[in-house]
């Protein structure tokens, strides 16, 4: 069986949210209502590439005073000095891009045992393993299931959130509570 780790991470932030709401223009529409339905204490993943980088700013600015007024963490998708200069919570990416340091969650994205000892490297706080599951923004692509994701989730020597297809009843068979969804909140 998976080992199932604590979402605290000692000795650098507060715990690690359980739930993540990840942004991309797909749910853009639907972000402000998700994030205050999400429960106190979740987390947003702040993509939005497709915007203009002044305009990414500002939306950014937004949607982090409407999640910090619920309770809730703002992680910026990009390196961990653009995540400090935007008063983010975090950073969330690759590893090569983020750098180590005690200021700023860092949120690494982990498809496979190579990526994973990647993230240990770079001594991410957590790894966003996916895809877990199809989803709908990589239709037909190739996903984990839940016995590669046990297996990789069982070697992280970190906490793991689950990515891809998630949904609140698939999280309950992972060994992990943590998960993460771009349009799973939208509704």
């Amino acid at each position: 069986m998976a080992r199932c780790y604590s979402v605290f991470v000692p000795n650098r932030h507060p715990p690690l949210p359980q739930i993540w709401l990840i942004t991309d223009a797909r749910n853009d529409t639907a972000l402000e209502r998700s994030l205050a339905r999400l429960p106190r204490g979740s987390g947003l993943i702040y993509r939005h590439y497709h915007l203009p980088p002044v305009e990414r700013r500002a939306r950014f600015d937004e949607l982090a005073r409407i999640a910090r007024r619920f309770g809730h963490s703002a992680i910026l998708s990009g390196t961990t000095r653009q995540a400090r200069a935007w008063n983010a919570d975090g950073a969330y990416g690759a590893a090569e891009k983020l750098a180590p340091g005690p200021a700023t969650w860092r949120l690494v994205t982990v498809h496979s045992l190579r990526e994973l000892a990647r993230a240990h490297r770079a001594r991410a706080d957590a790894v966003m393993l996916s895809p877990v599951f199809p989803t709908r923004s990589h239709p037909g692509g190739a996903t984990l299931g839940p016995l590669r994701f046990h297996l990789l989730a069982a070697r992280s020597a970190v906490p793991v959130i689950a990515l891809g297809g998630m949904t609140r009843h698939r999280a309950r068979h992972l060994p992990t509570q943590n998960w993460a969804a771009i349009q799973a909140f939208a509704s």
